[in-house]
């Protein structure tokens, strides 16, 4: 009867036991507790029997910190895992949070898709399927679905090479989202833009110039604030791009202006090849906007990354640019021609996998509050199986556009008849969808 808590919210039904068997056979030995300290025992123990304060004990354990429903739990507060960091801030984010069931339910099956359709897209580019260029996301799930719990219907983001997850998050079906990296025409840039160039409404998609997107960010921001929508931006970079300068140049107009920007540095440890430590003379990414104010945030916490955009989103609408630093790691290499052990051992990625994985993290924090039973769980990730599969098949069995839609959707809105690039082409410009965030 007796066994190991798997969940905060048990413990009434635990109580409940151990009452009946003490009450039903009377056990003078059997129910006991023993403590070293004789004072505290005999608050437990009277008569051989537990006393009421035990079972008390055992019962404000279960309601402390969750409401419950049917013997689980609604609602929990959470502490972050690890202490953010600050710079140049007098306060940073809120360290204890609150989780719902349904926000955890949400989060959980975020997570467990984008890490399938990493998985799904690894196997289609081994199988010479995917062609070009592919960048994984495994690993570093947390931070785009912590980013995007924090976000507003107004809110924007661009990013770099690592897009599949948050073209998902924005709106894009898996299938969508597989059927753009084989490059057919079910995909949500009908096959055009492949690997980094996947678009959704308030998604300005990658860029496969190392930090070009950053500028960029700073001119959405920009656009937010002249449209005076209350809108801001999150302009995504990793720390292999920390050190070009246009992420300075960026800084600096975002903070002349005040531009409602969120710079993320997205710091999963290493670039192409090499350690950040070796890459970097400054390795606190949180530090690197001078006078910028930045946050450091444990990226492998979803509820620490949602906590620090929430803050961060706030204060970028009221002051002007923040830089904020997600400390995450990625499971693959840098690109699938990476095979990503040359530069840090085998062991390493294990230990991670085995003590910080975000996904199995969160999915146990959840059980041991009663948010999410284990047979919620194994329903999501069969439901999630099953949806990443048949984007998988569709994504094989799709038709490519023909030649002819090559120079289809080149512009939008073009002011001219013909295409042209440095010198007219006799090409016809057609618009066959408008496009997006145009």
């Amino acid at each position: 009867m007796l066994r190991t808590l798997s969940r905060v919210s048990e413990l009434p039904i635990i109580v409940k036991q151990l009452q009946k068997r003490c009450h039903n056979n009377n056990i003078i030995g059997g129910c006991r507790i023993f403590s070293n300290n004789h004072n505290n025992s005999n608050n437990i123990i009277r008569n051989g029997r537990y006393s009421s304060s035990f079972f008390g004990l055992f019962q404000n354990a279960a309601q402390a910190g969750v409401s419950k429903t049917n013997n689980y739990a609604t609602e929990a507060t959470v502490q972050v895992n690890r202490p953010f960091k600050l710079h140049r801030l007098d306060e940073g984010p809120a360290t204890e949070v609150k989780l719902t069931k349904d926000q955890a339910l949400k989060y959980y099956t975020q997570m467990q898709t984008i890490r399938r359709l990493e998985t799904a897209a690894g196997n289609l580019y081994k199988e010479k399927i995917i062609r070009g260029f592919c960048h994984l996301y495994s690993g570093q799930e947390a931070c785009a679905v912590g980013m995007k719990a924090a976000m507003r219907d107004v809110d924007n983001i661009i990013s770099a090479y690592r897009v599949h997850g948050w073209t998902y998050l924005m709106g894009v079906s898996p299938s969508g989202v597989l059927a753009e990296l084989t490059g057919v025409q079910g995909g949500c840039a009908r096959g055009k833009g492949g690997s980094m160039h996947m678009y959704a409404p308030n998604f300005y998609g990658g860029n496969g110039i190392v930090g070009a997107q950053v500028p960029l960010g700073a001119g959405v921001g920009l656009a937010c604030k002249y449209k005076g929508n209350g809108g801001m931006c999150l302009a995504l970079y990793g720390d292999g791009a920390a050190n070009q300068g246009q992420v300075f140049e960026a800084y600096n107009m975002a903070y002349l202006w005040k531009l409602p920007v969120i710079f993320v540095c997205e710091n999963n440890n290493y670039g192409m090849g090499t350690s950040s430590e070796r890459a970097s003379c400054n390795t606190d990414y949180y530090t690197r906007g001078d006078a910028l104010p930045g946050i450091w945030v444990d990226g492998m916490d979803v509820l620490a990354v949602r906590s620090a955009t929430e803050f961060a989103i706030n204060y970028v609408n009221t002051h002007g640019p923040l830089v904020m630093e997600t400390n995450t790691y990625r499971y693959s290499g840098h690109s699938m021609s990476d095979p990503g052990t040359s530069y840090r051992t085998r062991e390493e990625i294990q230990e991670v996998r085995q003590k910080r994985d975000p996904i199995t993290s969160f999915k146990e924090l959840c059980i041991e509050l009663g948010l999410i039973t284990t047979d919620e769980v194994k329903a999501i990730d069969l439901k999630v199986r099953k949806e990443v599969d048949e984007a998988t098949a569709f994504a094989k069995s799709d038709a490519e556009l023909g030649v002819s839609h090559l120079w289809t959707d080149v512009y939008s809105n073009n002011l001219e008849p013909k295409l042209r690039g440095t010198i007219a082409y006799d090409i016809d410009h057609i618009q066959e969808r408008k496009g997006v965030n145009h």
